[in-house]
C-alpha cells in the first residue's frame, strides 16, 4: 500500500510540477500601424525580466514563456513604445502595431521610446539607420544618398571627394557585402561613383556590421550593408514625388488587396542630358554629347495565409555617357548598370519555426564602345549569379535564438571581352576568358542569453567555392608563350576551395547602462574587386578564385566598450579593433591593359588594419546627432611590390572625424549641419626628373610615400514643411541645401605640368592639384499625396 501511494504522490507531485512550468508560445508581426509595413529589429520584452525578442528580417517574432500573465514592451526607434498585457494560457498569434512618432494624434498620450539595444545585444559593431535620419543629412545636390550617410560613421571611410564607395576597418570596396532585398549588388555608384544606386524613396531599412559578422552573412571580409526596400502600403494608396536640381523621382505604393496584398513602384531619373541638349546648337562638334542615369524599384507581396506570403522584387538601373567629337570623327559610349529580380516565400512551420527561401537572379554590365572614321572598338565585362537560399530562424525558448540555412550561387564571370570593326571586316580575338564558378554555403548561430549579464552570440560557417568548366587552362613559358594546356569539360571542376569560418561575439553587462564585449571573427572571400584606380569606376573588374588566384582570409579582432546615458538619450562607444587579411590582390607593377587574361598580371600579399572607433550618438530632444572620430591604420606587402617592403594604402587615414547635428527649430523647419575632417589620402608622386637622350623622365616615389592635404568641408540643410491653412489632399516640403559652405578646395587628384623648356634654361615642373566640389547651393521639393 505504502509503495501504491508513495508512487500516486510522485505522480501527481511529478504533474504539478510540469503544470506549474507549462510553457506557451505567443508569436506574430510587429507593424508600422499606418502603412502595415513589417518592423525589422523592432524589440519585443519583459520589462525588468531580462527576457525578450527581436524581430527578423521579415518583422517576425516568437516567444515561448511559462504560463502566466505579461506585460509586454514593444519598441522600435521613431516609433512610441507600446505596453500590451498578455493572458498566456495557450500558444496565439499576436500581431502588434506601433505609432510613428512623428504622426500625432488628438487626444492620445504617447510615450518616448527605449532605445538600448547599443548595450543589451551581444552584436558588435552593427548600426541601424533610418530613413529619417538619412534624408536629414545634407547631401551633394540635394540627391539623398544612404552610401555617404553610411561614410560619416566611424571605421568607414569615402573613397574620394563626393564618391559612393567607401572602405571598412582597412577593407577594400570589393569586401562589402552590400545587399538588396537578398540580392548582391556589384556596383553601386552612378555618375563614376558620385551618387549611390540606392533611391531612398523606395528603401524600408538599412543595417551596417562592420565587426563581428554574423554567421549568415559570408563571401566578404569587411563589412555587410543590408538594405531592405518597402513592402508597399496595405492600407492606402500613397504617392512620393521629388524635384532636385539633377534628378526627379517619382513612387507610388498602395494595396493590391487591403491587409492582403500590396506594391509599390519607385523611379528616379537624372536630367543633366535635357538641361544640356538645348544649349549645345546642331552645327556644335559636341552636338549629341550627354550623359544620364535612371533607376527603377518594383517590389509586390501577398499574404496567402497566416502561415504563408511571398514577395517579389526587383531593380533596374543604367548609367548611359556619350561622347561625340564631329571634327575629329570621334565618338565615344559607356553603358553599365545592374539588375536584379528576388522571389522570397515566407512560411511558419510553427509558432517556433519560421523560413524564408530565396530564388535570386543579378546581373551587372559594363560596356565601352569608341569609334573613330571606320574603325571601331569594344570592350565589356561584367558577372552574372542565379542564386538559391533557405534561412530559418528557430526560438526554442527565450534565452535562444538559433538562425541556421544554406545557399548555392551559380557565377558567370566575364572579363575584358574584347572586339573591334574596320569597315566591314571584323576583329573578335579569343579573348573572352569566361569562367565559370559555383559557391556554397552552409552555416548555423545561436543568440545565447547565457545570464542576465552575459550574452553570447557564436556561429559557425562553411564556405566554399568550385571553378568549373568550361575552360581551357594554359602552361607558359618564362616569356608567357603557350607551351601546353589542359581543357575541362563543362561542369567539370578546375579548382575547388573551402573553409570553416567561425565567429563569436560576447557581452558582458555591468549593469543596466554599460557593457563591454569582445568579438572574434573568421571570413573567407571568393570572389575580387581588382582595380588600378582609386575608387569604384564601373571599369574595375570582377574576377573569381581559380586556380591561380586564391580565396581572400581575414581575422578580426574587436573589443569594445558601450554605454548610455540619461536614460538611453545619449548612446556612446568605444571601439579597439584589429584586423589580418591574406591572398590581397594588386595588379603588379608597370601594368597595362592587354589582351591576356587579366589574371596573369596580379600579385599577391598580405594586408593588416589596427584601430580604434569612437562614437557619441544623441537619440532623443529637438537636437539629435552623432559625433564620430577613428584613429587607424592600414597596410599592406606584397614581395612583388614597392620592392618587398610595407606600404599604407592609398585609404589609409590616420584621422577620421565627423560631426552630425539636426535640430527641429519649430514645426516648419528642420535645420542639419555635417562637418568632416580626415587626414589626406597616401599617394605616389614623382620625386626626381632628369633628361634620358633629351626625354624628360620622372622617378616615382616609393607607393604612397607622400599625403596629399587634409580633407574637410561643412555642409548645411533646412527643411521647410509649411502648414496650409486650407486643408490639402497632399503635404509637401522644401530642402534647401549648401555642400562644402566655406568652397573648401579638397584635393581630387594632382599631376605635374611643365612650363618652358630645357633648351632655354628656364623649364620649370610643377605640381598642380584638382579640385571638384566648390560650394554648391540647391533645391528640392518634395510632395506625398
Amino acid at each position: 500500500m505504502k509503495k501504491y501511494l508513495s508512487l500516486f504522490l510522485y505522480l501527481v507531485l511529478t504533474t504539478v510540477l510540469v503544470e506549474a512550468q507549462q510553457k506557451f508560445t505567443l508569436n506574430g508581426y510587429i507593424k508600422d500601424s499606418l502603412t502595415g509595413e513589417t518592423l525589422i529589429g523592432a524589440n519585443l520584452n519583459i520589462p525588468n525580466a531580462g527576457k525578450g525578442v527581436t524581430t527578423n528580417q521579415y518583422g517576425y517574432y516568437s516567444l515561448t514563456l511559462v504560463k502566466g500573465v505579461y506585460t509586454l514592451s514593444c519598441s522600435f526607434v521613431g516609433y512610441n513604445t507600446r505596453q500590451i498585457t498578455v493572458r498566456l494560457d495557450s500558444s496565439y498569434q499576436e500581431d502588434i502595431e506601433l505609432i510613428p512618432r512623428n504622426f500625432i494624434v488628438e487626444n492620445v498620450t504617447v510615450t518616448g521610446y527605449r532605445r538600448d539595444n547599443n548595450v543589451k545585444t551581444a552584436q558588435m559593431g552593427k548600426i541601424d539607420l533610418s530613413m529619417e535620419t538619412v534624408k536629414s543629412v545634407p547631401a551633394l545636390l540635394g540627391e539623398v544618398d544612404i552610401l555617404k550617410t553610411l561614410q560619416l560613421l566611424p571605421g568607414v571611410r569615402n573613397a574620394g571627394e563626393g564618391n559612393s564607395g567607401f572602405y571598412v576597418r582597412g577593407g577594400g570596396p570589393d569586401q562589402n557585402l552590400i545587399i538588396l532585398d537578398d540580392a548582391v549588388v556589384y556596383n553601386t555608384g552612378h555618375l563614376f561613383g558620385f551618387f549611390s544606386i540606392f533611391n531612398s524613396d523606395a528603401i524600408k531599412n538599412v543595417s551596417l556590421v562592420k565587426g563581428g559578422m554574423p554567421a549568415q552573412y559570408g563571401g566578404r571580409l569587411s563589412s555587410v550593408v543590408d538594405i531592405s526596400m518597402k513592402d508597399g502600403n496595405m492600407n492606402k494608396t500613397q504617392v512620393d514625388a521629388g524635384i532636385g536640381l539633377i534628378a526627379s523621382r517619382f513612387s507610388m505604393q498602395g494595396p493590391i488587396k487591403k491587409d492582403k496584398a500590396s506594391y509599390i513602384i519607385s523611379a528616379r531619373r537624372t536630367y543633366i542630358d535635357a538641361l544640356v541638349k538645348p544649349v549645345i546648337s546642331k552645327t556644335s562638334q559636341f552636338y549629341g554629347s550627354g550623359y544620364y542615369f535612371y533607376d527603377l524599384n518594383g517590389k509586390a507581396n501577398y499574404i496567402i495565409s497566416d502561415k504563408d506570403r511571398i514577395y517579389l522584387s526587383g531593380y533596374l538601373g543604367r548609367d548611359v555617357f556619350n561622347f561625340n567629337n564631329a571634327k575629329r570623327s570621334f565618338k565615344v559610349n559607356i553603358p553599365w548598370g545592374n539588375s536584379t529580380a528576388t522571389f522570397r516565400w515566407n512560411h511558419i512551420f510553427n509558432r517556433k519555426l519560421f523560413s524564408n527561401t530565396s530564388i535570386i537572379y543579378n546581373d551587372y554590365k559594363f560596356a565601352f564602345g569608341a569609334q573613330q572614321n571606320d574603325f571601331a572598338i569594344r570592350l565589356s565585362s561584367g558577372i552574372k549569379d542565379f542564386n538559391a537560399k533557405v534561412d530559418l530562424d528557430y526560438y526554442p525558448l527565450p534565452s535562444h535564438k538559433i538562425k541556421f540555412g544554406g545557399l548555392y550561387i551559380n557565377h558567370r564571370f566575364l572579363p575584358n571581352i574584347l572586339t573591334a570593326q574596320q569597315d566591314t571586316t571584323v576583329f573578335a580575338p579569343n579573348n573572352a576568358n569566361k569562367k565559370y564558378a559555383n559557391e556554397y554555403g552552409l552555416y548555423i548561430q545561436d543568440d545565447w542569453d547565457i545570464s542576465n549579464k552575459i550574452k553570447l552570440n557564436a556561429g559557425i560557417r562553411y564556405g566554399a567555392f568550385q571553378q568549373v568548366g568550361p575552360y581551357t587552362k594554359y602552361v607558359t613559358d618564362a616569356n608567357a608563350n603557350k607551351q601546353d594546356s589542359t581543357v575541362y569539360k563543362k561542369g567539370e571542376t578546375v579548382k575547388y576551395y573551402g573553409g570553416f569560418e567561425p565567429r563569436a561575439t560576447l557581452r558582458y553587462a555591468i549593469n543596466e547602462e554599460a557593457s563591454v564585449k569582445a568579438a572574434v571573427t573568421r571570413n573567407l572571400q571568393f570572389i575580387h574587386l581588382v582595380s588600378n584606380a582609386g575608387t569604384t569606376l564601373p571599369t574595375d573588374l570582377w574576377v573569381p578564385s581559380t586556380f591561380r588566384v586564391k580565396p581572400q582570409i581575414s581575422w578580426q579582432y574587436a573589443v569594445g566598450y558601450f554605454q548610455n546615458l540619461q536614460n538611453n538619450t545619449f548612446e556612446t562607444s568605444v571601439e579597439l579593433y584589429y584586423k589580418n587579411m591574406q591572398n590581397q590582390i594588386e595588379y603588379r607593377e608597370g601594368y597595362t591593359p592587354s589582351l591576356k587574361d587579366p589574371e596573369e598580371e596580379f600579385v599577391f600579399g598580405r594586408g593588416w588594419s589596427y584601430g580604434a572607433e569612437f562614437f557619441v550618438n544623441k537619440v532623443k530632444g529637438r537636437l539629435t546627432g552623432w559625433v564620430g572620430y577613428t584613429l587607424s591604420w592600414t597596410w599592406r606587402n606584397f614581395p612583388e611590390i614597392n620592392d618587398g617592403k610595407k606600404y599604407p594604402t592609398k585609404f589609409d587615414r590616420r584621422h577620421d572625424l565627423s560631426v552630425v547635428g539636426t535640430y527641429e527649430l519649430n514645426k516648419k523647419w528642420k535645420l542639419s549641419s555635417v562637418f568632416v575632417y580626415g587626414t589626406g589620402n597616401a599617394v605616389t608622386v614623382p620625386e626626381r626628373f632628369y633628361f634620358i637622350n633629351g626625354i624628360l623622365t620622372q622617378e616615382n616615389s616609393r607607393i604612397n610615400a607622400y599625403r596629399l592635404v587634409p580633407y574637410h568641408r561643412t555642409d548645411f540643410s533646412a527643411t521647410l514643411t509649411p502648414k496650409h491653412k486650407k486643408t490639402r489632399n497632399y503635404t509637401d516640403s522644401w530642402i534647401f541645401s549648401i555642400y562644402n559652405a566655406y568652397s573648401r578646395q579638397n584635393p581630387y587628384f594632382i599631376y605635374f605640368d611643365q612650363e618652358g623648356t630645357a633648351i632655354n634654361g628656364d623649364l620649370k615642373v610643377e605640381a598642380r592639384q584638382v579640385s571638384l566640389f566648390p560650394i554648391i547651393p540647391a533645391v528640392t521639393w518634395n510632395v506625398k499625396f
